[in-house]
C-alpha cells in the first residue's frame, strides 16, 4: 500500500493506493504552514487513519518546485518547507520511504499514463487554475530538468505587447517571479481578471467574465480574445520545443470546454505540425489527478 498526499497552501488531500492501482481519498485537513513538526505530525496522523503498515511508503504531490539533485523544495506557499530537503527530512522522521514531486508534474504523469495522455509519448500536461503551471512527461516519465524547471511554462518575459483584433495594448504585469511579462500574469484566472480590469475598468471575477462571455457580452469576449492570443503563442512555442503529442489542461478554467475549444484552434494555427485533431483538450481525471500521478510516482520509485 502507498499513502499518497496532495499537497498545496490550504489544504492536504489524502488517499490510500492500492496493489491493484486504485486510488481511494479518505481525508482532507488543513495545511500547516509555519511549524515544520506540525506538518509531519499531519502527515503521520493521516497515515495512521488510512491504515497505513510500517513499511507502507509514502508519495507527495505538492506546490513547490524540487531540485532533482539537491532534493531541495521552493515552496514559498508553505513557508515552513521552503528550503528543506523534503523527501529525506520526511523519510528520517516518518521512517518510510517518501516520494515528493510538484504538483503541476504529477498532474502531467497521471494524465499521460492513465487519462487523456494515455497511448501519447510525450504529455505536456498544463495547468490553467488560479495561474499557470506545467509538467512534461516522456515514455511515462516525469521529466524535471535542471533545478526542477521543466514544463514552468508560465514563467519568462514572454507574453506579446499587443492583442486582439483590432490590437490592444498589453503592459508587461509584474509576475510573483520577479519578472514581467509572464504567461502567469495574464493566463489563469487572476490573470483574466488583470486583462479584464486593464481593458475595461471593471473589477470582475473570472466566473463574472466566463459567465458574461457565455451569455454573448462584447467586453467579456474581447477580454477572453485577448487572453486566449495571449496564451496561445507562448503555448505553441513550448509544443513545438518538445514536440508533444497532446496537451492536457487541468485547473479551474479547464472546466469551460469552449474556452479550451478556443486556445486548442487558436495553438494549432501557430504551430509547425499540422494536425486536424484537437490537440490542446480537457485533462480526464477529475477531480483528483494530484493523487493518482503521486501514487504513479511511488510505483514507479519502488520499480528503479
Amino acid at each position: 500500500m502507498t499513502i499518497c498526499f496532495d499537497i498545496g497552501g490550504s489544504a492536504i488531500k489524502a488517499a490510500l493506493a492500492t496493489p491493484r492501482g486504485e486510488v481511494r481519498p479518505f481525508a482532507r485537513i488543513a495545511t500547516p504552514l509555519d511549524d515544520f513538526g506540525a506538518f509531519v505530525q499531519a502527515l503521520a496522523q493521516l497515515r495512521r487513519q488510512g491504515g497505513a503498515g510500517a513499511g507502507d511508503d509514502i508519495a507527495v504531490s505538492i506546490t513547490g518546485v524540487v531540485d532533482p539533485r539537491s532534493e531541495i523544495i521552493t515552496c514559498a506557499n508553505i513557508p515552513c518547507i521552503d528550503g528543506r530537503r523534503l523527501a529525506p527530512d520526511l523519510a528520517e522522521r516518518l521512517g518510510v520511504p517518501v516520494h515528493v514531486a510538484n504538483d503541476a508534474d504529477c498532474f502531467a504523469l497521471a494524465e499521460a499514463v492513465k487519462g487523456a495522455g494515455r497511448g501519447h509519448r510525450i504529455v505536456f500536461g498544463i495547468i490553467i487554475g488560479t495561474g499557470i503551471g506545467g509538467g512534461l512527461v516522456v515514455d511515462g516519465r516525469i521529466l524535471t530538468g535542471a533545478g526542477g524547471f521543466a514544463g514552468e511554462w508560465g514563467h519568462g518575459p514572454v507574453v506579446a505587447s499587443e492583442a486582439g483584433e483590432p490590437p490592444v495594448a498589453i503592459p508587461r504585469f509584474a509576475c510573483g517571479c520577479g519578472q514581467k511579462g509572464c504567461v502567469d500574469t495574464v493566463g489563469g484566472a487572476r490573470g483574466l481578471e488583470r486583462l479584464h480590469r486593464h481593458l475595461t475598468g471593471d473589477a470582475c471575477e473570472s466566473t463574472e467574465i466566463i459567465a458574461a462571455w457565455r451569455a454573448g457580452d462584447a467586453a467579456a469576449a474581447r477580454t477572453v480574445a485577448c487572453q486566449v492570443d495571449l496564451v496561445a503563442s507562448p503555448l505553441a512555442l513550448a509544443i513545438n520545443i518538445v514536440g508533444a503529442d497532446i496537451v492536457p489542461v487541468g485547473g479551474g478554467l479547464a472546466s469551460v470546454p469552449e474556452l479550451i475549444a478556443r486556445l486548442d484552434e487558436a495553438v494549432r494555427h501557430r504551430i509547425l505540425r499540422r494536425s486536424s485533431a484537437p490537440l490542446v483538450v480537457p485533462s480526464t481525471l477529475a477531480p483528483e489527478p494530484g493523487l493518482i500521478g503521486a501514487a504513479l510516482l511511488a510505483h514507479q520509485g519502488e520499480r528503479s
